[in-house]
C-alpha cells in the first residue's frame, strides 16, 4: 500500500451485545496520520522509510477503556487488538516509577502468600500465571460477565478506563455470592464435598481455566488467600500492580460500630452470641492507582477484598480504598473505608457470660491489625507493611487518627488491672503429630491473698476463628496466690486428642481464665498456635535448561505416630510442565520419596511449587526457586 491510502483510522470498543462505540465515552475514536506520535491521544505516524511497504505506529491514549479493540483504516483493512492499563506510562493512572517494583508487581508469576499466626506467619508459594495461555481471555471474559456490563455495555465499557471502576468489578466477581458468573464459590465448612479444598489450590491457572471452560459456573472451594491470589493475578493480567496482603488478628465487624464484642463462659469457651469475629488472619489484595477522585495525597497503594464479607451497594465487594486513608482515620473516602479500618484498629470488648445468664465485662488483651504482610519486593523476605496501615500504638498521630473516625472507645479506652495477671507461653516446637506442654502463668501483684479459680482450655479452631472440638482442658478450683505470688500450669496437648480437633489450618485456640472469688473480677488471656507439617525436601536433578527434561526428587517425613494413607504429591509452576505421582501408604517414622519429571518451557527464575496431600497430614506446601537458563 502507499502511504496517501492510510488517511483515517477508526478505532472502536468491541463488545458482544453490538452496544455503538461512541466517541464521547471513549469506546470510539477517529483520528489521522501526524508526523508524529502523540502520546496524549489515539495518534497515528509513518516511522518506516517511503516506498511501496509503509511502516506505521499506532498509540494509544493513556484514558482509553482497556479490552477488546477493532482498528479499521480507511474502512477496508482491518486488525482486532487488546489494549490493557500500562503502569510504564507516565500518564497512565497506574504508572509506577520503578522497574524493580514492576517487575515484582505486574511482571512477577509467582509469589509468597502468608498465612499462620502474628507469632509464626508460614510463608506459601503460590502461582499467579497471568501470563500463562488462556488467561488474558478469562480476566477480559470475567469484566464481560459482570452485571454492569449486562444492563449497559456501553457504560460499563467507557467505565474500564478507570482502574478504580475494573477493581471494584474484580472484587464482585472474583467471589459468585451475588450469582452474577463469578469465578470462585467460598467455602468455611469442615469438608468440601463437591469441590476442592482451597488448601489444595497452587495458583490461580487451574482456576481460571476451569471457570473459563465451564460457561463461567464458579469453581469450588475458595478461601480468603485463594480470592485473594486470583484478583492478583487478574489485576497483574490487566497491567494494574498488584499485590496480595496478609492482616493478621483481623476483626470482621459486622455491626459497624468499630467493636468487637466476644463472651466467653465460666469454662472459658468463646459463645457464638455476637457475629463479630476475629479471623487468625485475613488476605486482601492492594492495587497500584492515583486516585482523582479524592483530594490530593492519597495515591499509591488502594486495598480491596474479593472475599464475600459485607455487601457494599448491594454486592459483595469491598474497595478500593487508600491505604492511607485507613491509617489517617479518613473515614468518608470511597469505598467501604469504615470496614477496612475496624479490620485493622476494631476494639475488643470480652464479657464473662455466667451460669445464671448475667455478664461482666472483664481484662482481655487482644489487638486487632498485627504484622500486615507482604512478599518484599525481589526477595522471598516478608515485608512487614503495618506501619503504612497504622500509627504506632500510643502516638500522638494514631490519638488524631482515631479522632478523625470518631473511634470513642479507643479514645476513651483505659488500661484496667485488676492486680491479677495471666499469660500463656508455648514450647518452642510444636509439630503436628509430637505431645507438647502449654502453660498457664498467673500473678497477683496486690497486696492481699487472693484465691482464684483458673480454667485452662484448648480447642481446634479454623483461621476464621471459628472454634471447634475441645481438644485439652484443666480446671483448678482453688488456686491460692499469695501477695506478688506467682504460679505456672501446664497443660498437656496430645497427638492421640488433637489429631481429630484440629481442622485443615493446623490451629489450636488456648484460653486461660482466671476468676477472683472474692471480687468475680476475671481476667483472660487467649493465644493461637500453629502445628508445625513437616518439610518437603526438594532436590533438582539435571541442567535446568528450557525445553530440557528435569527430574525433582521429592521427600516428606511421617512425623505422626499413624501410617500416611492416599499420599499424592504434584507439582506446578509458572512456565513448568506439571506431574503427578501416587505414592503407597508410609508408615510412622518413615519416608514418602518420590521423583517427577518436569520440562520448563521458558528461561528466568521460577518457583517450583510442591504440593503434598495425605489422609492425616492434609495438604504439606514447599516450594523451592529454580534458574532455568535458555537451552
Amino acid at each position: 500500500q502507499t502511504m496517501h491510502s492510510f488517511q483515517k483510522f477508526q478505532n472502536t470498543v468491541l463488545n458482544k451485545k453490538r452496544k455503538e462505540p461512541v466517541e464521547q465515552y471513549g469506546t470510539k475514536a477517529v483520528f489521522g496520520l501526524s508526523d508524529a506520535i502523540d502520546d496524549t491521544r489515539w495518534s497515528a505516524a509513518v516511522t518506516g522509510p517511503p516506498g511501496d511497504i509503509v511502516s506505521l505506529s499506532i498509540c494509544s491514549a493513556p484514558d482509553a477503556p482497556i479490552g477488546h479493540y477493532k482498528l479499521t483504516l480507511d474502512s477496508n483493512a482491518q486488525f482486532e487488538l487488546i489494549l490493557l492499563f500500562n503502569p510504564w506510562c507516565p500518564r497512565d493512572t497506574v504508572y509506577m516509577d520503578s522497574e524493580e517494583k514492576l517487575e515484582e508487581y505486574v511482571l512477577a508469576q509467582d509469589g509468597i502468600i502468608y498465612r499462620g499466626n502474628a507469632k509464626y506467619p508460614i510463608p506459601s508459594a503460590w502461582e499467579f500465571g497471568q501470563f500463562e495461555e488462556g488467561i488474558l481471555d478469562a480476566c477480559l471474559r470475567i469484566l464481560d460477565e459482570n452485571p454492569k456490563y449486562k444492563r449497559n455495555p456501553g457504560k460499563d465499557c467507557s467505565g474500564r478506563r478507570n482502574p478504580i471502576y475494573v477493581c471494584r468489578v474484580l472484587s464482585a466477581m472474583v467471589n459468585s455470592n451475588d450469582r452474577d458468573n463469578g469465578v470462585l464459590e467460598g467455602c468455611w465448612r469442615d469438608t468440601f464435598d463437591g469441590g476442592i479444598s482451597p488448601m489444595a489450590w497452587r495458583g490461580s491457572v487451574e482456576i481460571l481455566r476451569t471457570w473459563n471452560s465451564t460457561s463461567c459456573l464458579p469453581v469450588r472451594f475458595g478461601q480468603c488467600w485463594v480470592f485473594a491470589a486470583v484478583a492478583c493475578t487478574v489485576s497483574r493480567a490487566l497491567g494494574i500492580p498488584c499485590r496480595v496482603v496478609t492482616n493478621y488478628l483481623s476483626a470482621h465487624d459486622t455491626n459497624a460500630n468499630l467493636v468487637i464484642e466476644r463472651y466467653v463462659d465460666e469454662n472459658g469457651q468463646l459463645q457464638n452470641i455476637s457475629k463479630d469475629m476475629i479471623w487468625n488472619y485475613h488476605c486482601w489484595v492492594e492495587s497500584w492507582m492515583a486516585r482523582t477522585d479524592l483530594k490530593a495525597g492519597f495515591d499509591g497503594w488502594q486495598a480491596s477484598d474479593p472475599t464475600p464479607q459485607e455487601k457494599s451497594e448491594e454486592v459483595y465487594c469491598c474497595g478500593p480504598v487508600p491505604v492511607r486513608a485507613i491509617k489517617e482515620g479518613e473515614l468518608t473516602f470511597k469505598y467501604d473505608t469504615p470496614f477496612v479500618f475496624a479490620e485493622v484498629n476494631a476494639d475488643v470488648e470480652t464479657f464473662l457470660k455466667y451460669k445464671d445468664g448475667s455478664t461482666r465485662k472483664i481484662t482481655a488483651t487482644s489487638q486487632v491489625g498485627q504484622k500486615i504482610s507482604t512478599k518484599s519486593v525481589g526477595s522471598d523476605e516478608r515485608e512487614d507493611i503495618t506501619h503504612l496501615y497504622k500509627y504506632p500504638e500510643g502516638s500522638d498521630e494514631e490519638r488524631e487518627a482515631f479522632k478523625k473516625a470518631k473511634h470513642q472507645n479507643k479514645l476513651l479506652k483505659q488500661p484496667v488491672n485488676s492486680g491479677l495477671h495471666v499469660n500463656i507461653k508455648v514450647s518452642v516446637e510444636m509439630r503436628k503429630g509430637c505431645d507438647f506442654d502449654v502453660f498457664a502463668v498467673v500473678n497477683n501483684t496486690t497486696p492481699v491473698e487472693k484465691k482464684c479459680r483458673l480454667v485452662f482450655a484448648s480447642r481446634g479452631m479454623s483461621y476464621d476463628g471459628s472454634i471447634g472440638q475441645e481438644c485439652g482442658f484443666k480446671d483448678l478450683l482453688n488456686v491460692v496466690l499469695p501477695p506478688g505470688g506467682e504460679r505456672k500450669v501446664s497443660l498437656r496437648l496430645s497427638y492421640s486428642k488433637y489429631c481429630n480437633a484440629i481442622t485443615q489450618d493446623n490451629l489450636i485456640r488456648l484460653g486461660a481464665l482466671l476468676i477472683d472469688y472474692s471480687t468475680r473480677d476475671a481476667v483472660l488471656a487467649m493465644r493461637t498456635i500453629v502445628l508445625e507439617n513437616p518439610e518437603i525436601t526438594i532436590r533438582i536433578l539435571g541442567e535446568p535448561k528450557v525445553n530440557r527434561k528435569l527430574a525433582a526428587e521429592l521427600i516428606v517425613q511421617n512425623s505422626l505416630q499413624d501410617p500416611l494413607e492416599a499420599c499424592c504429591f504434584c507439582i506446578e509452576g509458572a512456565n513448568l510442565t506439571a506431574g503427578k505421582t501416587i505414592t503407597e501408604s508410609v508408615e510412622p517414622g518413615q519416608e514418602a520419596k518420590v521423583k517427577i519429571y518436569f520440562t520448563p518451557t521458558r528461561s528466568g527464575l521460577r518457583k517450583l511449587l510442591v504440593d503434598f496431600n495425605s489422609n492425616r497430614l492434609g495438604h504439606v506446601k514447599g516450594f523451592r526457586n529454580v534458574i532455568i537458563v535458555p537451552s
